[in-house]
């Protein structure tokens, strides 16, 4: 089986959520430690960190999100937001892409990689 594809801001803000759990987790863990406060309390602020990461990621998400092109898909007709030249509409997984020499090419997430289309243009 391949790997389920996913559009860029769905895979970021489930890479926050993962941080989110993992803390707790974490924080979890120190509950186990409860005769030794030294670590009780490392696992307890260590938890707490990967939190406050998962948050700063969502708020990143979120103003990177208030800035992407919003497109409409031919697939479904739903409007969905873009990050980078190529990216996957949320909603049916149709691959978009809002450069011309682009279409009709297959999928593939090298396109938003500026060395790569640096090397591509060098060569031509």
């Amino acid at each position: 089986m391949g790997k389920r594809k996913s559009s860029k801001i769905n895979n970021i803000r489930t890479f926050a959520l993962s941080l989110l759990f993992i803390g707790f987790i974490i924080m979890y863990g120190g509950v186990f430690f409860r005769e030794h406060k030294t670590i009780m309390t490392i696992f307890m602020l260590v938890g707490f960190l990967v939190i406050i990461g998962s948050t700063v990621v969502y708020f990143w998400i979120g103003m990177l999100s208030t800035k992407t092109v919003q497109v409409t898909c031919p697939g479904c007709g739903r409007t969905t937001k873009m990050l980078g030249r190529v990216d996957i509409c949320m909603y049916c997984n149709e691959p978009l892409t809002l450069d011309q020499s682009l279409e009709g090419k297959e999928f593939n997430e090298q396109y938003n990689s500026k060395r790569k289309t640096q090397s591509q243009s060098q060569s031509k």
